[in-house]
């Protein structure tokens, strides 16, 4: 008897929970700007206290949260994105392309300053994206721009029909992701409930299925490339990794760390154990050729990708381009403003140009230390050094939007950390930076990006540090 009356107490409370997330998805979806700060706070709150208690309870039963998690998703379908302009953008190089111009060469206010209109809707796509976005060359890798091509091929008259294809292709890529990480969990002997943290999360479902953020598509090659990489099958891990390069710059960040998985690996070593030394040296130079081709693969792949785009001005304006990342962009950021309000006491202006040209080279040594010092010899290990080497990278950032803490998502699903599903709910405070974009005064609240990076840094401090302790002194 009590377990009837337990099983039909889950059932009303599942139920509750389902038809809650679907009414507040809807709102969220078509009844949201993102400058009603009090109304995006609470519908995000419940529908992550919806979506934890979801996973809890079905645990056990991953075909209903599929169900939930791509029946959510179909909720955006028809929306227009209310949190981000920047498929604007998207729509606009896709059309350029069609017409045969190279976005890495021509930014939209060059077109607009002159009253030429070289693409469809060309104003309203314009006034749409801002003129921030376009006095800029296009900053997004080929793969990305393939998809807005697409895009633009199937719906060249309509900016709905455009956004419509471009949802169905990210819905399309978490598919893949969680097809490629249920079975690289199963590999890990993890279980497969954990990676409804990524497919359920509200913050994966608003931000890259509703406001068309292609992070969903990097992370389903990165992914993707980690299964093939755990089977063994490193050349054509090689090959995917270089697609979600070309959707999205970040995973070269983690190249370098695939050195011991290559150099040290175990299950070459395994495979020959006669005590030669002919035999070790073999090893160890098949091991070095394989590291070799991996990097080659990966790199030349990527620059195959970018051919069809190539002009003599090509690389000049996409490093300049992305360069302003270190040089221009400040936006929820937690170290570099702590430095900058450092600099400010005895310098006073422009701190991005003193502070910005270090970072990379900062993360860049970060990542090297882990490289070397850190063992990375199974895929576990692998994925929890691109994980703080990522988290490195965003600490220390000088614009740090809220699609980017996806990637650090889908990582944490394959470890023990939990500070990026926490940072995936308080990340939504970072939308309080639009409190003021009516005022004179457009400057983000710095004591709402102090809470969130507290929070943060706290799980982070906790997990890293004390939990570890805890664990060694047992």
């Amino acid at each position: 008897m009590r377990l009837n009356l337990g099983f039909h107490h889950n059932y009303k409370t599942s139920f509750v929970l389902v038809l809650a997330s679907a009414l507040f998805y809807f709102a969220f979806a078509y009844h949201m700007m993102r400058t009603e700060y009090v109304k995006l706070i609470v519908l995000y709150s419940v529908l992550f206290f919806s979506f934890y208690r979801l996973v809890a309870l079905f645990k056990n039963h991953t075909k209903i949260l599929t169900y939930l998690a791509f029946g959510f998703r179909a909720i955006f379908i028809l929306a227009i994105p209310n949190l981000s302009q920047d498929f604007y953008r998207f729509i606009w190089d896709g059309r350029m392309i069609l017409e045969g111009f190279n976005p890495y060469v021509h930014t939209v206010l060059s077109f607009i300053e002159k009253g030429e209109f070289p693409v469809f809707q060309a104003q309203e796509l314009f006034a749409g994206m801002g003129r921030l976005n376009a006095s800029h060359f296009s900053n997004y890798p080929p793969v990305n721009q393939w998809c807005f091509v697409l895009a633009a091929t199937l719906a060249n008259k309509s900016i709905m029909g455009s956004v419509m294809v471009m949802r169905l292709l990210i819905i399309g890529a978490d598919f893949g992701t969680l097809h490629f990480g249920k079975k690289l969990l199963d590999k890990l002997q993890r279980p497969n409930h954990v990676m409804f943290w990524y497919m359920l999360n509200p913050f994966i479902i608003i931000e890259l299925t509703g406001n068309l953020h292609f992070e969903g598509l990097m992370i389903f090659f990165l992914v993707w490339s980690m299964y093939l990489l755990h089977r063994g099958k490193w050349a054509w891990a090689a090959v995917i990794l270089a697609l979600s390069i070309s959707v999205k710059l970040i995973p070269l960040i983690f190249l370098p760390l695939f050195f011991q998985w290559f150099v040290f690996s175990k299950n070459d070593i395994d495979l020959s154990k006669q005590a030669h030394h002919d035999k070790t040296w073999n090893t160890t130079a098949l091991n070095w050729t394989k590291l070799v081709s991996f990097y080659a693969i990966v790199i030349l792949t990527t620059l195959l990708l970018f051919v069809p785009f190539y002009s003599t001005h090509l690389i000049t304006t996409y490093l300049d381009t992305v360069a302003l990342w270190f040089s221009d962009f400040e936006f929820n950021a937690s170290l570099y403003y702590i430095a900058r309000a450092i600099g400010y006491t005895f310098r006073g202006y422009n701190e991005i140009a003193v502070i910005g040209p270090f970072i990379p080279f900062v993360v860049l040594t970060f990542t090297l230390i882990l490289t070397f010092f850190r063992r990375n010899l199974t895929l576990v290990q692998l994925i929890t050094s691109m994980l703080f080497v990522l988290s490195f990278y965003y600490f220390t950032s000088t614009t740090v939007h809220p699609w980017y803490i996806a990637s650090l998502l889908i990582l944490s699903v394959f470890t023990s950390y939990k500070f990026p599903l926490v940072w995936s709910f308080v990340i939504i405070l970072s939308y309080l930076a639009y409190l003021n974009s009516n005022s004179d005064d457009k400057s983000e609240n710095l004591w709402v990006i102090g809470l969130e990076y507290l929070i943060v840094y706290s799980v982070f401090i906790w997990e890293i540090f004390i939990k570890k302790a805890s664990r060694l002194e047992a």
